[in-house]
């Protein structure tokens, strides 16, 4: 397998290279020169099998240049009932008929984000083992990315990470967790400013080629393909635990006769795009999703494009915060990629609206028939609030009797707006309540269930540096650090 860039970059590379790279040269991101293509019989194939052999039959499609053993060990090492707390590792539970949530925050930092970052930290130890290199991991975060990450890093050998965050705009909880950390590979740097102005910085470093080159400047943000592909995996698994259960419960198969299996679709709560682009990679490799269900929070540019073919951005001063702040987010990094597919893999066109238009208009609108090619590939949106929040997740508690986190409770408000008879719907759990503990009080007056060794996090002495929103004091900081 190959990959280019959606900027029109089509010099192939192997996914090894672009492991270690981040952006493409010419800006675009990488991706797959295709999508490989599943059936019934490899759905067949692949069911019952464990998650880690799963994501070894996934990830081997994308992967030829890690030799088979060591990238099946690599996996099996990573997604254990050791490190995320059940052998299912993404388990389903019944909310309400018709609707479930999948549990992707069982994982070191309670959060979705080490689904994908557990893995990178391994595939980055491994290949930079093989080289004998180092690598400086430059990140953005507006919540959980940046503790998943440095979680996953620390204490990594040939690995330094750099992770900008929005100076006091992420829950007490999620702060500790990151600048609580003391391994001296880890560097916090607090942005006195937005998420979207900590990741512009990411890219404009990553843009200079001469830096990134002479510092070795890697990414774990979504734009790294391998993160994205990683997440992919939890897609299938949770089709396959909904479509059991849906057979289970009809009749006719209870029986013995052979039923159709229903498309099964998901609702993600989407910020930066890239955990439901992940759904989106998914389905064009031929999952039977039915409906890729985007929910915003305040701050809705995505939902507003997929209502009206436009995609503008917020300023920083239009950027809310909101009682889910992994989602204050107004440039969606990893939206290019759908944009890219879209387009019908146009790179000139996608380089356009990306960069000069972008830049000159601050959004793009969609010609008429390339609007009218949205409806092909799956995606509804809908858009909540901090009423809408606290409003699901008291209905959570008082009807079933289980705590959701903010932007879980998101996904589910937007989900209730999508539901269709005869077609599970996931909700993707994208964080455990416990990092949200103020707006939980909120709704429901009373403390969410921290994990054991989790209870005083906040009082952990604190290490970080703040700097103002300025690329060269970054690298300045990188290169004195390095």
């Amino acid at each position: 397998m190959k990959y280019i860039s959606t900027r029109g970059d089509d010099t192939p590379r192997r996914f090894c290279e672009i492991l270690l790279e981040g952006l493409a040269p010419d800006g675009g991101l990488y991706m797959p020169v295709r999508y490989p293509r599943v059936d019934a019989a490899t759905l067949a194939r692949w069911r019952g099998l464990s998650y880690a052999d799963l994501a070894f039959e996934i990830l081997s499609l994308y992967i030829d240049d890690i030799p088979a053993d060591d990238l099946r060990r690599l996996l099996r090492q990573t997604y254990t009932e050791a490190v995320f707390g059940t052998p299912q590792i993404v388990p389903l539970r019944p909310l309400e008929p018709g609707v479930w949530i999948q549990a992707l925050s069982n994982g070191p930092t309670l959060a979705f984000k080490d689904m994908a970052m557990q893995l990178l930290g391994a595939l980055f130890e491994y290949e930079l083992g093989r080289r004998g290199q180092t690598l400086n991991i430059l990140g953005a975060t507006s919540g959980d990315t940046g503790s998943a990450a440095e979680y996953a890093m620390r204490g990594k050998r040939g690995i330094r990470v750099f992770m900008l965050s929005p100076h006091g705009r992420m829950s007490p909880f999620q702060q500790a967790q990151m600048y609580g950390l003391q391994d001296a590979n880890i560097h916090n740097l607090a942005v006195e400013g937005v998420f979207d102005d900590c990741q512009d910085i990411v890219k404009a470093v990553s843009a200079d080629l001469d830096f990134k080159r002479r510092w070795h400047i890697g990414t774990v943000n979504s734009i790294n393909w391998a993160r994205m592909l990683a997440q992919v995996v939890y897609y299938f698994a949770g089709w396959f635990q909904a479509t059991q259960a849906w057979a289970d419960a009809t009749p006719a198969a209870a029986q013995g006769a052979q039923v159709d299996l229903p498309r099964v679709s998901f609702a993600v709560p989407s910020g930066n795009f890239g955990n439901i682009c992940a759904g989106h990679v998914a389905r064009m490799m031929g999952l039977p999703i039915a409906q890729l269900v985007l929910a915003t929070n305040e701050n809705d540019v995505l939902d507003e494009f997929f209502r009206t073919g436009t995609y503008r951005v917020r300023a920083s001063a239009e950027t809310f915060e909101t009682s889910s702040p992994s989602m204050d987010i107004s440039k969606a990094s990893n939206f290019e990629r759908f944009v890219f597919d879209l387009l019908g893999r146009d790179g000139a066109r996608t380089a356009a609206l990306f960069g000069p238009t972008l830049a000159r208009d601050g959004g793009f609108t969609l010609a008429e028939d390339e609007i009218a090619r949205l409806a092909g590939f799956g995606f509804v949106s809908g858009r909540s609030t901090h009423a809408d929040r606290l409003a699901t997740i008291r209905q959570a508690w008082e009807r079933h009797g289980t705590i959701i986190d903010t932007h879980t409770a998101d996904g589910l408000k937007v989900a209730r707006e999508h539901l269709h008879p005869g077609e599970p719907m996931l909700v993707l759990e994208t964080a455990l309540p416990a990092k949200f503990a103020a707006t939980i009080r909120e709704a429901i007056g009373r403390e969410p269930d921290r994990p054991a060794g989790l209870e005083h996090i906040e009082d952990l002495p604190r290490r970080f540096v703040r700097v103002p929103v300025d690329v060269q004091r970054v690298k300045h900081y990188i290169a004195d650090h390095a």
